[in-house]
């Protein structure tokens, strides 16, 4: 009967050094992404993009703005990077802007990070039954009853799901939050997407105030597929509006101390064994700071003393069993 404490004990100290701990902001360095930004003039002296290209309705304002539809019934546009996003962890900042003359408006905007690129269709001006994570900035409420619209959602398709027009996403979102306030913002309106591929995925929005971020959600660990593209697109229907994007900012977000054996100097690989010629330190463990640290420590002494207990009740048994 002893055992399983002795068991018990053992899986308790496995689990308590092998747990992954959230990423830690303070051991993260941000890498600008030169090919998946964007900012004025946006295009070079040949008037085109090296990174990116736009087409359907998109205009280009050099000095402003890059306009995926104008304030007019029927339009969609889109605006895709020519080169494939390959960080592991990644960053993207966007400054847009949702504006109109109108009282009422539609229908909104989408951010993407596929495998389709460059494909245009019904939903925000992009296809349907995409493959890979669409974020979406919904301005019209189609029948959605007790939320308030705009309504920032997030959808992880995996190529053979629809996206949930008729209701807004609501069946075929990851989760969402509603930003009221966000299309008639007094200062620069503002998304972030911040993506550990192995911990977390976060949505943030600039629009209540300047340089103050609102959480709009998290989720767990994502799986995109393998090769994605990032994107931006919009429509309009009957109802219009002008939907801007006005500067993109993307950063591979680098984990530092992932891999103990850079710290200690090893640069020559020697302590790699087992690791593979595709091994990739940002794939590894990332450390929880001295906090988790300090746990570990007084955990400790709290499973040592339950292995004693097992082992201690262990040989009592195997002394009865003799008689």
């Amino acid at each position: 009967m002893a055992l399983p404490w002795r068991s018990t004990a053992l899986w308790l100290l496995i689990l308590c050094f092998n747990v992954q701990a959230a990423v830690d902001p303070s051991k993260v360095r941000k890498i600008p992404l030169r090919s998946h930004s964007l900012s004025s003039p946006f295009l070079d002296s040949e008037i085109s993009s090296r990174f990116f290209e736009f087409g359907e309705d998109t205009i280009v304002r050099t000095d402003q703005y890059i306009r995926l539809t104008s304030d007019r019934p029927s339009q969609d546009g889109w605006l895709f990077s020519r080169l494939p996003l390959t960080a592991t962890n990644w960053q993207i900042e966007v400054e847009f802007k949702i504006h109109g003359v109108g009282n009422l408006h539609g229908d909104g905007m989408a951010i993407w990070v596929t495998e389709q690129r460059a494909s245009p269709g019904s939903v925000f001006g992009h296809a349907d039954k995409f493959k890979g994570l669409g974020i979406f900035i919904d301005t019209y409420k189609n029948h959605r009853p007790g939320t308030v619209f705009p309504y920032v959602s997030a959808m992880l398709g995996n190529g053979t799901e629809s996206y949930d027009k008729d209701n807004d996403n609501k069946d075929t979102e990851l989760t969402g939050c509603s930003a009221r306030g966000l299309r008639t913002a007094s200062v620069p309106t503002k998304i972030r997407l911040t993506y550990y591929q192995e911990d977390s995925f976060r949505v943030e929005l600039q629009y209540k105030a300047a340089d103050e971020w609102t959480d709009c959600f998290e989720t767990g660990a994502l799986k995109l597929p393998p090769v994605n593209y990032l994107g931006f697109s919009a429509e309009t229907g009957e109802l219009t509006d002008n939907h801007d994007i006005i500067q993109v900012q993307s950063y591979n977000m680098h984990i530092s101390e992932v891999w103990k054996g850079t710290e200690s100097g090893d640069r020559s690989g020697k302590n790699r064994k087992g690791k593979g010629k595709n091994y990739d330190p940002n794939r590894g463990r990332q450390s929880g700071g001295w906090a988790w640290f300090f746990l570990k420590l007084l955990l400790l002494p709290v499973i040592a003393a339950g292995g004693y207990v097992g082992w201690t009740m262990y040989r009592a048994s195997n002394r009865g069993s003799r008689f």
